[in-house]
């Protein structure tokens, strides 16, 4: 918000489900008070039926970049989504459309029988994932089963990304875990009292996919699980902030090996007497 008001910047999401109009309070979307003194894109553009990829977000911020650029101002992403910005900037691997059959058919089987299987044929890939994660294993034993061609191999021939048309200008925030994992504690139990149980109910009625992206958003599962009269209130806070802390260190993991090695990265706490040092990354002079 600080650089956007220095510039006069368009800040634009990179967060995967910030995307979604669905979850305003538990995606902490932007307030109505910070619409008015930035500008905003691509929040809370897609209804949570539809699931958004990696590319389909690509495609969409490469436009608003464009069009921010051709009105002469500076577009600013903001969101912990790694594989959006890498997608954006280096491009997508040109994988196939997948066999309707074969996505039905992984996606409607355990994530611990997929996670079998996918040892057995791409065993690569299964050794970079958790067995617990359900997207990326479905998304790699799909591209194998209906490609026959392990997603690896179509990585190796990514295109239509934007790093060569653009300057980049990066800084990784990684503060202090302790101070971190406290904001994370805080901000879920602010959800609960700014409406999350009733935003998440709301979606439950829709009766959506429960595979779709925005039904396995951070606290959607947790506070679905009370809502159902299967744990406390407690137990369901409880639940989310953990949650949340476990995406937070896979996030620290995650920045700490995928962007460039020459990326800033900025470690200390992000109080309001250290924001200048934070901004002065961004406008470093190369």
């Amino acid at each position: 918000m600080a650089l956007a008001q220095q510039i006069n910047g368009v800040i634009v999401n990179a967060d995967s489900a910030q995307i979604y109009r669905d979850l305003r309070i538990l995606s902490a979307a932007p307030t109505p008070e910070q619409l008015n003194l930035a500008e905003h894109r691509l929040y809370g553009v897609l209804d949570g039926a539809l699931a958004c990829s990696a590319n389909d977000w690509a495609q969409m911020a490469a436009r608003e970049i464009a069009d921010i650029h051709q009105q002469g101002r500076t577009p600013i992403l903001v969101g912990g989504t790694g594989l959006y910005i890498r997608t954006l900037l280096d491009g997508i691997a040109p994988v196939p459309a997948i066999d309707a059959a074969v996505r039905e058919r992984v996606r409607a089987t355990a994530v611990e029988e997929n996670y079998r299987e996918l040892e057995t044929r791409d065993p690569e890939a299964a050794g970079r994932l958790r067995p617990t994660d359900t997207t990326r294993i479905s998304r790699a034993l799909e591209v194998i089963l209906s490609t026959g061609r392990p997603l690896a191999e179509w990585q190796k021939e990514r295109s239509g990304g934007i790093a060569d048309a653009v300057n980049v200008r990066a800084i990784i925030l990684t503060p202090p875990r302790d101070w971190l994992y406290g904001r994370c504690n805080t901000r879920f139990a602010q959800m609960i009292d700014e409406g999350a149980l009733a935003e998440v109910k709301r979606l439950l009625a829709r009766e959506l996919d429960k595979h779709l992206p925005v039904m396995r958003a951070i606290g959607v599962p947790e506070l679905a699980k009370h809502l159902k009269g299967a744990s406390t209130l407690d137990d369901a806070i409880e639940a989310g902030q953990q949650a949340t802390r476990r995406y937070a260190k896979r996030q620290y993991t995650w920045f700490a090996h995928q962007p460039p090695s020459d990326w800033p990265r900025f470690a200390d706490a992000l109080t309001t007497d250290r924001l200048d040092a934070a901004l002065a990354l961004i406008a470093r002079e190369d």
